[in-house]
């Protein structure tokens, strides 16, 4: 009777610690490679969520937007960080997903914001990106992000890249090609402020050019993962007047296979722990939820948007309209 007894208590201890370890289940967040923003972020993020929630956390390594849609819709990860253009292409099969519609995912909210920055030599004379037709100018890697947004804004303003002399750089190597005299502007798609820009701004005068109001909310109508962005003066070295431009977002990913009161604590604690992650990592400065929702093209997990709507920003931004 005794070890009948002892087994019995020993069998619902066992469930009990299951079921809890049940609702704390693992949660696979893709990220991007090892040295990039996207993966120094994402663990720094992670650790606190767990260490809130009681979400154990397994950061991984990939080859960011576009390989991470692709691991959530097999089933590989839970979450991932993307950026909200590539997310909206895969959304709705266009672009670097012509031909391929993804839409075994949905929106946990956006981080932080990937400017559009548009570098140039003072010495050109290009003063604004109308002046950038017959330039040399690099657009990035080819087939990278920063190539279509390029190709976007060009666009807006009548340019195509048959206007211009094209380069395909990446933000290194366009720094030393202007370093260089090589080409007269380069286009970089990146966290604020972008290492690559900053030490070219150490050795060399450089300038950055807005978009102009007109063409900016021509492109926002025309896709609207974009949004509008400042900045600040001061933040590299040589420019000394705020420059309005447009940005992407780096924006969390869910599967729709996550319960919705998962990702509704998940969505409440990134919030509620912000300023620990903007000591953690910079960008973690740019949380907010107004932010999370703006500029956003996929719909949101419901758990997330329960979170939205309770403290007001999709609401509100409804009113707003």
């Amino acid at each position: 009777m005794k070890r009948s007894f002892l087994f019995g208590v020993f069998m619902i201890t066992a469930l009990l610690l299951s079921g809890c370890s049940g609702d704390r289940q693992r949660i696979r967040l893709a990220t991007g490679g090892n040295t990039g923003t996207y993966y120094a972020y994402g663990t720094a993020m992670a650790q606190i969520l767990e260490d809130t929630t009681g979400y154990r956390f397994n950061v991984q390594s990939t080859g960011a937007s576009k390989a991470n849609i692709q691991l959530v819709a097999d089933g590989e990860v839970e979450m991932a960080i993307v950026q909200n253009d590539v997310m909206d292409y895969a959304y709705h099969g266009t672009n670097l997903f012509e031909g391929e519609v993804i839409q075994d995912f949905q929106t946990l909210g956006a981080l932080y914001g990937e400017v559009c920055q548009i570098i140039v030599d003072p010495a050109s004379g290009i003063r604004s990106i109308w002046d950038l037709r017959g330039r040399t100018v690099s657009v990035g890697d080819a087939g990278s992000g920063v190539e279509t947004n390029a190709r976007q804004i060009l666009d807006i303003y009548g340019i195509s890249f048959q206007d211009i002399r094209k380069q395909n750089l990446s933000f290194t190597a366009s720094a030393d090609a202007m370093k260089d005299k090589k080409i007269d502007a380069f286009f970089c798609t990146a966290g604020v402020p972008t290492t690559a820009i900053m030490d070219l701004g150490t050795t060399n005068r450089i300038a950055m050019l807005s978009v102009d109001p007109e063409q900016a909310a021509l492109l926002m109508e025309k896709y609207p993962f974009y949004t509008s962005y400042t900045i600040p003066a001061g933040t590299y070295k040589g420019i000394d007047e705020d420059v309005v431009t447009l940005a992407v977002k780096a924006t969390l990913i869910v599967s729709g296979q996550v319960k919705e009161e998962t990702v509704y604590e998940l969505t409440k604690a990134l919030f509620e722990q912000k300023d620990a992650i903007a000591g953690a990592h910079a960008r973690g400065a740019e949380l907010s939820p107004d932010f999370a929702v703006e500029g956003i093209s996929v719909p949101f997990h419901p758990g997330a948007e329960k979170y939205y709507r309770e403290i007001g920003v999709l609401q509100n931004e409804a009113e707003s309209e």
